[in-house]
């Protein structure tokens, strides 16, 4: 499989979804082979809010990003959607 549209979201401000309960945004810096790098980043927990996935991206996307992390490496296993954060539909 080709990082060629990962690359493409490089210097990007991105919304991922995790296998797990959270939902990660913030701007891209690198693809590498098993992770992702990104900077400014809000790691949301959904279990700490009754704010549902698709609310919480909506969100961001009206509100912009709020960071909490200066910097996160994501595994790439974990990753179940990217999107760029202007590909969000609003609500």
């Amino acid at each position: 499989m080709s990082d060629e549209p990962l690359l493409s979201l490089v210097g990007r401000e991105v919304v991922i979804d995790l296998r797990s309960r959270y939902v990660v945004a913030g701007r891209l810096q690198s693809v590498g082979r098993d992770h992702l790098e990104l900077v400014e980043v809000d790691v949301h927990d959904l279990e700490d809010t009754t704010t549902t996935r698709e609310v919480y991206v909506v969100q961001v996307r009206e509100l912009g990003i709020r960071p909490n992390r200066a910097r996160v490496l994501l595994s790439v296993a974990e990753v179940v959607a990217v999107s760029a954060l202007d590909d969000v539909l609003p609500g």
